[in-house]
């Protein structure tokens, strides 16, 4: 038995042979030539190579693509035929006969699938539920592989084998469109994440463009309209949320617990709000500001400019 790392090494050593045959097979040589590259090949090195050359192949192409090529005519020589079928080199491949996980979710996976944590494991129906809740917030399949890093269609690709696996088990596939699916534009998503970066509650904006929290959150976070500008919010990583809770519940020496919410009392005057105005015109920091006159990022955020 071979370990991953030496088949990776001997996937390696087989990709000039494989690239030799390619050459030969599109006009470099013949069927002797073929036979002479692969007499020297033990069954482990032939085993390889035809997963090196099923890996060349992109099976999103069309077949027309993939075979407009390989013909022969009455000679033995290749010549180039008209074909028309436009499926994917992937639709060739026969279906295998899977059966669907059963309908348990583990809610807590698919939260964490939802937030672009790793989950190891998932099943089908945490995909499709992961999936359902992804979209509901408007992000597209695409958008989706975005989120997990994963390659471009990873996503699409498992939803259309669940969906041919729903039809065979005679199941209704569930509906993964969102026709009410409000579309945001690139100059309101910029203003979603300068409100957010300036201390606006995703709440707040929720209720102002009338959708939920989770779509204000994939869109400050950047998991939505990726290719718009704004500020990004970044996810905080462990150690920040436990260092922040202990600043909020009295367990550092700058505790918040032991110093008075003075944000809370603290009044502006109409000086101080013509003040704040003209500063955070002049592009001075809100959460400075805040510190300066004792309230919250949000009172200043109401009184800038």
């Amino acid at each position: 038995m071979t370990t991953p790392a030496q088949r990776a090494d001997l996937a390696e050593q087989m990709l000039p042979i494989a690239a030799h045959l390619a050459v030969l097979v599109h006009g470099d040589g013949g069927p002797e030539d073929v036979a002479d590259t692969l007499a020297g090949l033990d069954d482990t090195q032939k085993n390889a190579l035809l997963v090196v050359l099923a890996g060349l192949v992109d099976p999103d192409q069309p077949v027309s693509t993939a075979l407009g090529w390989l013909d022969f005519n009455e000679h033995g020589s290749l010549t180039v035929p008209s074909w028309s079928d436009s499926r994917a080199v992937r639709d060739l491949a026969p279906e295998p006969d899977l059966v669907l996980d059963d309908d348990y979710v583990d809610q807590v996976a698919v939260s964490k699938f939802v937030r672009g944590f790793r989950v190891d494991n998932l099943t089908d129906s945490e995909f499709l539920t992961a999936v359902r809740q992804l979209v509901g917030t408007g992000m597209s399949l695409a958008e989706v592989d975005q989120l997990r890093r994963w390659p471009a269609r990873t996503t699409e690709n498992r939803v259309n084998r669940l969906r041919k696996q729903f039809q065979r088990s005679g199941r209704q596939f569930p509906s993964l469109t969102q026709p009410n699916a409000v579309k945001f534009t690139e100059q309101a998503v910029v203003a979603i994440r300068e409100r957010s970066e300036k201390g606006a509650t995703d709440l707040e904006l929720a209720m102002s463009y009338d959708v939920d929290r989770e779509t204000i959150r994939a869109i400050v976070r950047g998991q939505r309209y990726r290719q718009y500008g704004g500020p990004i919010r970044v996810r905080r990583s462990a150690g920040g949320v436990k260092a922040s809770r202990e600043y909020m519940c009295g367990h550092a020496d700058n505790s918040k617990l032991g110093q008075p919410l003075f944000w809370k009392e603290s009044k502006l005057t109409p000086e101080d709000r013509d003040a704040i105005h003209r500063r955070t015109k002049n592009g001075e920091n809100v959460k400075e500001l805040a510190a300066e006159y004792g309230v919250s990022p949000q009172t200043i955020y109401d009184h800038a400019a």
